[in-house]
């Protein structure tokens, strides 16, 4: 059998390997390397596996021929990366009367019928396919629920349990084979980060009896606490006496360090406690990971049936990663290339705050961990119209289905009837850092009513706020207060090794100071984008925006703006303070200004009171700044030309709170951005302006400062004739939200309605909205690079749309020689770590 290179007895110099026969077969042939006591183990190829489930059965004869004739034998599966799980094992292939017989006299007949039961049932279900419900009414242990088990298994197949171990194990091979090509498999993988034709291996093992004179028993054990990382020796051992049933009453379950009783596995076998601990460390050292060790105890020996990675959450897995660097057995670079930056969102995200009122509706399932606040939808395609439109929602679901990734992708937290911790939901939930509660049956989910009744009897509908802790398992009605992440000194450490390796700066999103301190937090390099129109839509402001929209006049706009200068000021004022003498890169107005004006009649009614205008007054006004198409009408620097008052006055707040700023710490640089331009000319028009308001104020107040003036490159037009817009401006952002909809002519708000069918097949490879489009969008990124920096050298480069917190997005960015990327403030560690992991493949020559 060792010249067949599919099915592999596993010894120090078999050709084994993780890509051809799994992980698991792999890091067994390490343990055998380091002379660890591994059973007697074959490793089936993802090849062989393949052929099985097709039909074609290997040499089974000569696989048993490894293992004594007595053995009992278990298999288990052996992916490519452990993380995707496989078919459940298979244990104590083998059993029939004759050992039943024969294990009676050594442990007890209850015992051996025990394990005879296990077996004929597992085989029934997964082997035989029979229904869980042919066991349903056997509800004894023991010999007579042997007997009448072995009895259901013949009256549902007509045939005798099989009681030859060839034949056990030919069954076995073919049903975990034929599992793995399974649908739900696929999926559920799929979702893990497998490609659809990952393959699968499989190793037959030697079972341990861990029955005689001496302790015997099984278990496992780990160095770390899963939970946290922290160091603390973890695990179960359940100890079989000799002489009693090992099952019954007698069975001492110990926990490896004192239970209760006073007793661990160190006071019942010290020495066999002590090998498992310098195993485990061995193997920490030598695999260069956290380890939980499978062991079965025979006589005071100590057996290792299997190594896995430490089952671990995302603040595990970092302190797990960071300790490991600390004590010198992987480099600080390797730490930081193990953490998937998508899961830092799980550590980052919010709580709900100790002390804060709970309007609990339901407790359920918590799948994943941490706690947000939205706006109910119940399908998909609303989740992604939401964030679109930047507003947090929450996806209810009675379950959620692939088709439905879309949809997690885009809400904020995740509510389900149905589930459990495995299932779609959690386990989706939990990839994402996405807070997800399932299970929650108490509810009642009128999906086609689009209602959400709660077992108090209120009724909640599409739009109504609820809060999600996924950590509690709480549903909540309403927004209670939230306490921010703690970042802690491993999370520090880790990002300290990122932004030294990394060689991209990274920037932050922020509109307001909360934003900008959120952005300081996470050691953003400064702000990449303030979006100021966000700050007029505050009630004590939007009076005085609508009357500046009714003004008839240049000089009449004017008067009215002047009276916003003030508020503006302060914000920036705020906004420099906080962020220290770091940039902060301000656009100017951007959005249609009809965005402002109410659009029901009663709105419009009390507007007319506000300004004193006859109703109809408003009306026409309304109706007649009303676009076709707003988003490609009167916005941008498209009103910076024909309505130049409002940059004038957005451009003196500026400068005005540059130099307050200025007086209280490090000279300030603002650099004020031009958005949605497509033209030369418009640049040159809105620099005069600003020029000018520039040098007024600096006239005015005696004192000279630095600016930086750009531009906002979102229309295709602005990439191609990047090299006539650049010589005019310090830096080109590119703003890859408004550029993708233009680029593919597609609506954020509405291509959510068809955006997961495009992606399922396949015209879409990503939504072009998560994930930027290197093939079409990101050609236009590279032509308005080069000729903008052909045209201007000094030009700086960068991202500010929500691509840029996105670690594929970061990738095209880097690539094109950009000098930031920005992002939201709460995606900055994220982008940090995908900036720094980019850099060390590229140093590896990845």
């Amino acid at each position: 059998m060792q010249n067949n290179p599919h099915t592999t007895l596993i010894t120090p110099i078999a050709p084994v390997n993780a890509n051809t026969h799994g992980g698991r077969a792999k890091c067994l042939q390490r343990l055998v390397r380091l002379e660890m006591p591994v059973p007697r183990t074959v490793a089936l190829s993802f090849d062989a596996v393949q052929q099985i489930a097709e039909g074609q059965v290997p040499d089974i004869a000569a696989i048993l021929d490894q293992f004594d004739a007595e053995a009992l034998l278990c298999v288990r599966p052996s992916s490519e990366d452990p993380d995707w799980g496989g078919p459940g094992a298979v244990l104590n292939i083998g059993m029939n009367d004759a050992r039943y017989l024969d294990l009676s006299a050594d442990m007890g007949a209850e015992a051996a019928a025990a394990l005879y039961l296990r077996f004929v049932q597992s085989y029934a279900l997964h082997v035989a396919r029979l229904d869980p419900d042919v066991f349903d009414d056997i509800e004894t242990d023991g010999r007579e629920g042997l007997s009448l088990s072995l009895r259901a298994y013949e009256d549902e197949t007509d045939e005798a349990f099989p009681q030859d171990r060839g034949e056990q194990l030919i069954g076995v091979l073919r049903s975990m084979a034929r599992a793995w090509d399974g649908t739900s498999a696929r999926l559920l993988r799929q979702a893990k980060g497998a490609p659809a034709d990952a393959g699968l291996g499989l190793v037959i093992q030697e079972m341990i009896p861990g029955v005689g004179q001496g302790e015997c028993g099984s278990g496992v054990l780990q160095l770390i606490d899963p939970a946290t990382g922290m160091p603390q020796i973890t695990g179960r051992y359940l100890s079989q006496s000799q002489g009693r049933d090992a099952l019954g009453e007698g069975v001492a379950a110990l926990y490896l360090e004192k239970d209760e009783r006073g007793q661990s596995l160190e006071d019942v076998a010290p020495e066999a406690f002590a090998d498992l601990k310098a195993h485990a460390a061995l193997m920490r050292e030598k695999l260069r990971e956290e380890m939980q060790v499978e062991f079965v105890v025979q006589n005071g020996q100590v057996h290792i049936l299997d190594g896995v990675r430490v089952p671990r959450g995302s603040r595990a897995g970092m302190r797990i990663a960071v300790r490991l660097a600390e004590d010198g057995i992987i480099p600080p670079q390797e730490a930081v290339m193990r953490i998937d930056p998508h899961s830092l969102n799980e550590l980052l995200h919010r709580q709900v705050h100790p002390e804060a009122e709970r309007d609990v509706l339901t407790t359920a399932i918590a799948a994943s961990p941490g706690a947000a606040t939205g706006r109910i939808v119940f399908t998909a395609a609303e989740a992604q119209a939401s964030a679109a439109r930047g507003e947090p929602c929450i996806l209810v679901r009675r379950e959620t289905s692939p088709e439905d990734v879309r949809g997690m992708h885009a809400a904020v937290a995740v509510l389900t009837e149905k589930g459990g911790i495995t299932s779609h939901a959690a386990v989706i939930g939990r990839g994402l850092g996405l807070p997800c509660i399932v299970g929650a049956s108490e509810m009642r989910f009128q999906t086609k009513k689009k209602l959400l009744n709660a077992p108090d009897g209120r009724v909640f509908k599409t739009g109504d706020i609820l809060t999600i802790d996924g950590t509690s398992g709480q549903v909540l009605a309403g927004q209670p207060e939230m306490l921010e992440a703690a970042l802690d000194d491993c999370f520090q450490t880790l990002m300290g090794w990122a932004d030294a390796e990394r060689d991209i700066a990274i920037r932050a999103n922020a509109d307001t100071p909360a934003d900008a301190q959120t952005a300081r937090n996470f050691q953003a390099q400064g702000i990449g984008l303030c979006r100021t129109e966000h700050m007029f839509f505050d009630p004590g402001r939007l009076t005085v925006m609508r009357e500046m929209i009714f003004a008839q006049t240049p000089s009449g706009r004017a008067a009215v703006l002047e009276r916003l200068l003030p508020m503006q000021r302060q914000d920036f004022v705020q906004l420099f303070r906080i962020m220290e003498g770091q940039p902060v890169c301000i656009r100017l107005f951007d959005p249609p200004l009809h965005e402002f004006l109410p659009t029901t009649r009663t709105g419009q009614r009390e507007l007319a009171e506000a300004l004193d205008l006859p109703v109809s007054d408003v009306e026409r006004r309304v109706e007649a700044m009303s676009e076709y198409n707003p988003m490609l009408g009167l916005r941008g620097v498209r009103l910076g030309v024909t309505v130049p008052e409002i940059y004038d006055m957005q451009a003196r707040a500026i400068f005005e709170a540059t130099l307050e700023a200025s007086k209280e710490g490090a000279p300030v640089v603002p650099e004020v951005m031009i958005p949605l331009v497509s033209a030369k000319r418009e640049v040159e028009l809105v620099k005069t302006r600003i020029d000018t308001v520039a040098a007024e104020v600096a006239s005015e107040q005696g004192q000279e400062f630095d600016y930086r003036l750009g531009v906002m490159v979102e229309t295709p037009r602005a990439c191609l004739r990047a090299d006539e817009i650049a010589p005019h401006s310090a830096f080109l952002s590119f703003g890859t939200n408004d550029l993708t909809q233009m680029t593919y002519g597609l609506s954020r708000d509405d291509a959510g309605r068809f955006m997961s069918a495009y992606v399922h097949l396949g015209v879409f490879n990503e939504d072009p909205f998560h994930v930027l489009d290197g093939d079409g969008v990101g050609e236009l990124l590279k032509l308005g690079a080069e000729r903008g920096r052909k045209a201007q050298p000094d030009v700086t480069l960068s991202v500010c749309g929500e691509h840029g917190g996105n670690p594929e997005s970061i990738a095209i960015c880097r690539a094109l020689g950009f000098d930031y990327v920005s992002c939201s403030p709460f995606r900055v560690p994220v982008a940090r770590l995908s900036a720094a992991q980019l850099a060390i493949s590229s140093k590896l020559g990845g």
